[in-house]
């Protein structure tokens, strides 16, 4: 089971912020507040860590630039606000960012960009990149265009989407409260704080209460559930006050502060688990000798050199297998091309998918971060 004293290892982290921090009580985007933030992020990306940040604010933004006081019910409202709200959050961001030297990238998702496979690689490809270029990317709903019933909710279920996406190490959840409480602090000041639990804790469920800031739509119900959605991947969980001095990089470094949050299973079985259950294979790649070997001795991506058949019809981002040519599976993972397009560029180089395609998504047929072993 993870312990605060592995914390330390993390190499990639998506952090969310959630509304009550941001807006100060909802008086418009409180600016020292987010630049102690940004400062925090730019210490740990000097460590080598890469973060994503997930931010809430923009329609408590909007509502504080329209001078609207309490949140309105209506969907067009909420996403004319959010509209207003986007453009002082993206400048507030990119503002501070640049103080440090670091370049942010604004990311609107949608519920169908993470549950369409196709775009859920486009997504996860176009992240995994910036982070390799060393930029920031700054992620919100793209509450502008979604409809109330395919929105993610809250951002906490978005962090932890993109946490499954990335394969993130850790999800770090900044509220405005200390952690989880074993009883509602707000009636109960005595209550202990939970400061490590399993994700499956049965307990838990009886721990958690609703939302009283009023301003955002996620309570810390929505906290935990976010959790075990990350826990997925096998993705850990800290839920903590952004409000605590240098509160990012003392958990980074293992100090005990708010609720740690504990995976049941490592990140490569929960990946091997999710591509064998929840996904049907769509078709196969036939690989020759050398890439077989390369497949099952090193794990590394399959290239379309290495390929000699292709069976069945799939798409972008369908689970397919690799198999030798005696029918034997070696590995399952996501495809960066259709079959068609696999059967123009197999037993090619990588550098003359753009030739034979007029363009390229990915170098690899699949990439070994969407491969596993079988």
């Amino acid at each position: 089971m993870q312990s605060r004293n592995e914390l330390p290892g993390s190499r990639r982290v998506i952090v969310k912020i959630g509304s009550a921090l941001l807006t100060a009580g909802g008086k418009g985007l409180d600016q020292p507040a987010i630049g102690q933030w940004v400062q925090q992020i730019a210490e740990l990306r000097q460590q080598g860590i890469q973060v994503v940040l997930v931010s809430s604010g923009s329609v408590a933004e909007g509502m504080s630039r329209l001078g609207w006081k309490t949140r309105p019910h209506r969907l067009n409202e909420l996403q004319a606000a959010a509209s207003v709200g986007q453009m002082g959050l993206v400048q507030t961001y990119e503002s501070l960012f640049k103080r440090h030297g670091l370049q942010t990238a604004q990311i609107l998702l949608t519920h169908d960009d993470l549950s369409n496979r196709e775009r859920y690689l486009n997504s996860r490809s176009t992240i995994l990149t910036l982070l390799e270029l060393g930029v920031i990317p700054v992620i919100n709903e793209n509450d502008t265009v979604t409809t109330e019933e395919i929105r993610f909710g809250d951002n906490d279920t978005l962090g932890a989407l993109v946490a499954n996406a990335v394969e993130a190490d850790l999800l770090i959840i900044l509220t405005d409260q200390a952690g989880l409480f074993e009883r509602n602090p707000s009636l109960d000041p005595s209550a202990p704080l939970v400061s490590q639990a399993g994700i499956n804790d049965p307990r838990l469920n009886d721990m958690v209460g609703d939302s009283l800031s009023g301003l955002g739509r996620g309570g810390m119900i929505t906290k935990l559930r976010a959790a075990r959605l990350a826990a997925r991947s096998g993705t850990a969980t800290v839920i903590a006050s952004g409000r605590e001095s240098g509160v990012l990089p003392r958990i980074l470094d293992g100090e005990e502060l708010g609720t740690l949050l504990i995976p049941d299973v490592s990140p490569l079985i929960a990946r091997k688990r999710w591509m064998a259950g929840q996904l049907k294979l769509k078709g196969c790649f036939v690989v020759d000798e050398g890439a077989a070997r390369v497949l099952r001795d090193a794990g590394k991506s399959l290239l379309p050199i290495g390929v000699i058949a292709v069976e069945g019809e799939f798409r972008r981002g369908d689970l397919v297998a690799c198999t030798d040519s005696a029918g034997r599976e070696i590995a399952r993972g996501l495809t960066n091309y259709s079959a068609e397009e696999a059967r123009l560029i197999m037993r090619q180089p990588s550098t003359r998918i753009e030739e034979i395609l007029g363009y390229v998504d990915e170098p690899e047929l699949i990439h070994r971060d969407n491969l596993v072993l079988s």
